[in-house]
């Protein structure tokens, strides 16, 4: 199933997604709730039931008059109020290449346990306009990754039975202003004013049922579900990424099972799998760089327009735009 949330009459309307069509899930099935939240509350009572709604709509037992246009409405994040929300650091491919771009050593740790950090969950996101600050434009950067949604609430969660606690695939654009985020982690905490302006996920969601033709094994010594569906990333219409989802060392039931221990994880938690190899301007201009000194550095500017897409899972597409005029800005507030 892919399942979109979209905003009528100033709520979120759950609705399945077929052939660019939005059948609202209680219009087309009374027996189904009307937004995410819910559904995630009550997943394994409605899942076989919006199984069984979505086959119908698939199949053309539901007629397509009963669906809306996808571009004709407000498209929200899939989950539009989550819980919390994690990033992961998985793909080694990325983190080997940062810490190559600064000439220091690969860490040892990395191969030994994954890692995340929390996030502003408050500022999810889906398509559309991402408002930025003056200090968010220094050296401001997407991050191309993919996420999930807990559907069920559990603790102590072992990597071998974590797979049953995630909803479904999300694309994810881990926004970044990496002066701020470089700033304060001198100090050995965060990242925090660096990345919680937006973090965005979209344009559905994705139950692990429709993904089961891209399923691969993970990597060795690992456990759980890895799929291998390509990664892109275009800004102003040039493909600036290239990656894959099979390429992630960690999976994610390990990243749930990292996110688990000693606490518990709930139906609308949102973890992110880190940026993929290539995935970022930071390690691109990091490798650029390392590749020929006068290599012209990119970042983000206002106007731009970034498009994410990873096969089976759709196309995420927003634009950078100025927050307001006035010159607010905390890095002049720095005290001499």
């Amino acid at each position: 199933m892919k399942l979109v949330s979209y905003l009528v009459d100033g709520s979120d309307q759950l609705a399945f997604l077929h052939n660019n069509r939005l059948y609202d899930c209680d219009l087309v099935n009374p027996a189904l709730p009307n937004s995410m939240n819910m559904f995630l509350n009550y997943w394994e009572d409605m899942f076989p039931i919006a199984q069984a709604t979505n086959a119908a709509i698939v199949e053309g037992r539901i007629s397509e008059d009963r669906g809306a246009l996808i571009d004709d409405v407000n498209i929200l994040a899939p989950v539009p109020f989550p819980t919390s929300c994690r990033d992961g650091y998985a793909f080694r491919q990325h983190v080997a290449a940062a810490r190559r771009n600064r000439k220091v050593p690969m860490i040892e740790e990395f191969d030994q346990y994954p890692i995340f950090y929390f996030t502003n969950h408050h500022s999810i996101q889906g398509p559309g306009d991402i408002k930025c600050m003056p200090d968010h434009f220094e050296k401001l950067d997407f991050e191309l990754e993919a996420s999930i949604v807990i559907c069920k609430a559990g603790r102590n969660i072992k990597a071998e039975d974590a797979d049953e606690y995630i909803g479904g695939l999300m694309i994810m654009n881990d926004m970044s202003a990496r002066r701020l985020q470089m700033e304060e982690m001198l100090l050995n905490l965060g990242p925090a004013k660096g990345k919680d302006f937006s973090t965005v996920i979209g344009p559905c969601l994705v139950t692990l049922d429709e993904l089961e033709q891209y399923e691969i094994a993970p990597k060795e010594n690992h456990n759980g579900k890895a799929w291998k569906l390509s990664m892109k990333c275009w800004v102003n219409g040039e493909q600036v990424s290239d990656g894959n989802l099979g390429d992630m060392d960690w999976t994610f039931a390990e990243l749930v099972e990292r996110c688990s221990y000693g606490a518990t994880i709930f139906p609308g938690d949102v973890i992110g799998s880190g940026t993929v190899g290539t995935g970022c301007f930071l390690e691109l201009n990091g490798t650029g760089k390392l590749n020929n000194p006068d290599y012209p550095e990119q970042w983000l500017k206002e106007g731009d327009v970034v498009e994410m897409e990873i096969e089976g899972l759709g196309r995420l597409k927003n634009t950078i735009v100025k927050e307001n005029e006035e010159e607010f800005s905390i890095l002049k507030r720095k005290k001499i």
